[in-house]
């Protein structure tokens, strides 16, 4: 069916317009952080729908949880999705974007941020760390070490797997016993590892950090070292979950 040139002119100024509307105003730097959040609520929203439609579609066992248990299923849904995005984006961000490569002349690390480092930091997690979040995402301070941070979020899948693995009466599969392994080098890297040589880069970079605000400089030792405290402790129940769990299967 051809289409006239007129309508074709319409369909152009109501994508220029959708287009200048999506620039100046949802991605404008001051817009950012709050177009983020709220992205990130719809999201978490619609994954939460999407995992309580493909579970009772594909899992057996969802039928036979109970209304509280049917909630966590959906919520570990949605953090699983989450950490899969956040952990991603901060890879990207530390490792293969040049953002805060060292070679970079554009001022110091500790204050280097875009339009997609900012926007990311939008979809925040958990409230132990989302006082920094905030803090780097607003002030543009220090996204180098929370982007570190959420490195982390790469065992948030596994722990939710062994979750549902365990709702689902698979404890003694052979899955969970790969899904233990999995997590246990999994947090050694991620969890203790990283946050050696993050406190190290913070260590070579020490007179940048110096420059940021108080608050800023506050928050690049104190939530790290809260963190780094709790991982410690979690590593050894997992060192002993899975030194239990193998003892079993001799």
């Amino acid at each position: 069916m051809a289409v006239s040139k007129q309508t074709v002119m319409a369909i152009k100024s109501y994508q220029n317009q959708a287009e200048n509307l999506v620039k100046n105003h949802l991605l404008s730097d001051p817009i950012i952080p709050y177009t983020s959040i709220i992205a990130g609520i719809l999201a978490c929203k619609v994954i939460y729908n999407l995992t309580q439609l493909f579970s009772a579609l594909y899992f057996k066992c969802y039928a036979g949880l109970n209304k509280v248990q049917r909630i966590e299923w959906n919520n570990r849904g949605i953090s699983t999705v989450h950490a899969l995005f956040i952990a991603a984006m901060s890879l990207y961000f530390v490792y293969w974007s040049d953002l805060y490569a060292d070679y970079q002349t554009n001022g110091y690390v500790t204050f280097r941020s875009s339009t997609l480092s900012t926007f990311t930091l939008g979809i925040i997690h958990h409230s132990l760390s989302g006082i920094a979040v905030a803090y780097a995402m607003f002030s543009g301070e220090g996204q180098l070490y929370t982007f570190m941070v959420l490195i982390s979020e790469v065992t948030t899948p596994e722990i939710n797997m062994r979750w549902f693995l365990d709702t689902a009466g698979l404890k003694r599969s052979h899955a969970y016993l790969i899904n233990g392994i999995v997590i246990f080098f999994a947090w050694l890297v991620a969890r203790i590892l990283l946050f050696v040589y993050m406190f190290y880069h913070v260590y070579l970079h020490y007179e940048q950090v110096m420059q940021m605000h108080v608050f800023g400089f506050f928050l690049v030792f104190v939530v790290p070292s809260v963190l780094a405290a709790m991982n410690l402790m979690w590593f050894g129940k997992i060192l002993r979950g899975l030194k239990k769990t193998l003892a079993k299967r001799q």
